[in-house]
């Protein structure tokens, strides 16, 4: 439980049914390890809200601290990246590694009287059971799909879960609208009925203070931002992280505002473009690493065939999936082709892969090309143009 309504209200309506429940709440950074102080992250009011509603629900709850395992795993990986330039996606990584990996280790093991434990989480999210779609296993399968409320699907934060972390989850949630949670935390009096949904990292808070943040733990490393329709170096920059794809880059004496078309680390350059809907903003191919599927005996058999398989592509939270063609190339990354051209695909992110409403599994995305006027292909992880 995370203190929010929609982890209450899953525990609520896990409280009306027969099962041995207990709540847990995760502690992932411990700010006195940076500050001397607990200042700066809410955790402590989140605690309290659990302990709340685990009285109102009559529940055994307890704090884990899983802060080591949270900077290990997550955290400082995702520091390497930032600096390198790619935008890393915390979320996805958390929801593998701490909720169920380290988690899921601290939790008694199974024995003849302590059967093995399920994890219950607020997400937006359904799971299902399955013997069909290219596995070669009798036994029922999970899969993961997206929720009832569209607008609230997190299976893109779920998508790099195992299937055995998958096996052992429960989604109580997933069936209801946003609404119809807040509604029933009103009627059960669950004192967080309106607490406003969590927005990014807790312990960073604003987004406005991320780079603040992150400029405590990489170091400087200056270099030129440049229009790329003129060549025209514009300023500075602090570093390469400093900046995401698609973000207003806020030059100041600009007229017009310019916004981040790629960043090229060989040179230590970000480019812009003028303009937030400038055709440089857009990619309709993506070469994916690390890919990772729930189910991962039962690939699409038309992966490794030249025209590949069709699947509905995923590149950041809360965006329409996009048909697309996805084939395998030679060194393992998969090709994946949306239909139409697609704004600010970034390095870094995770790009999901669906069939329908089924999450099939997800990967890093290394780096994005696209068609120009021209018909040059431009490749964002060089930003050398090859002739098609």
């Amino acid at each position: 439980m995370s203190g929010g309504v929609d982890s209450s209200v899953a525990a609520f309506l896990l409280a009306q049914q027969d099962y041995d429940l207990s709540a847990v709440f995760m502690r992932n950074w411990d700010t006195r390890d940076e500050s001397g102080t607990d200042k700066g992250c809410e955790w402590e009011k989140d605690w309290e809200d659990v302990q709340r509603v685990c009285k109102k629900l009559s529940l055994p709850c307890q704090m884990i601290d899983l802060s080591q395992e949270y900077w290990n795993r997550v955290f400082e990986p995702s520091l390497k990246q930032w600096e390198s330039g790619v935008t890393p996606n915390t979320d996805v990584w958390c929801n593998r590694e701490i909720k169920f990996g380290a988690l899921l280790e601290r939790l008694p093991a199974p024995t003849t009287s302590n059967k093995k434990p399920w994890i219950a989480t607020g997400h937006y999210a359904r799971k299902s059971w399955s013997t069909t779609a290219n596995s070669p296993h009798a036994r029922p399968r999970p899969k993961l799909l997206r929720p009832s409320d569209r607008g609230k699907d997190q299976t893109y934060y779920l998508s790099s879960i195992s299937e055995e972390g998958l096996s052992r989850a429960l989604f109580p949630i997933g069936h209801l609208q946003k609404s119809e949670v807040r509604e029933l935390a009103k009627k059960h009096q669950l004192h967080n009925a309106e607490r406003p949904d969590s927005v990014g990292i807790c312990f960073v808070g604003e987004k406005a203070r991320f780079s603040s943040f992150l400029s405590s733990y990489i170091p400087p490393n200056p270099g030129p931002v440049v229009d790329q329709v003129s060549g025209k170096t514009l300023m500075q920059h602090a570093g390469l992280w400093t900046f995401t794809l698609g973000e207003n880059a806020r030059i100041p004496g600009m007229r017009e505002r310019m916004f981040v078309s790629s960043k090229d680390q060989g040179s230590n350059t970000i480019y812009v473009v003028p303009g937030s809907d400038h055709e440089d903003l857009y990619s309709n191919t993506l070469r994916v690493s690390d890919f990772t599927w729930i189910w991962n005996d039962a690939i699409p058999p038309d992966l490794n065939t030249p025209q590949g398989f069709r699947a509905h592509l995923m590149h950041r939270y809360r965006m329409h999936s996009v048909p697309s063609t996805v084939r395998r190339a030679e060194n393992g990354d998969l090709i994946v082709t949306a239909d139409k051209p697609e704004k600010a695909i970034t390095p870094g992110q995770i790009a999901a892969l669906y069939d329908g409403d089924w999450c099939l599994g997800c990967g890093v995305i290394k780096s994005t090309s696209r068609w120009t006027p021209a018909q040059i292909i431009v490749d964002r992880s060089t930003t050398t143009s090859m002739v098609a």
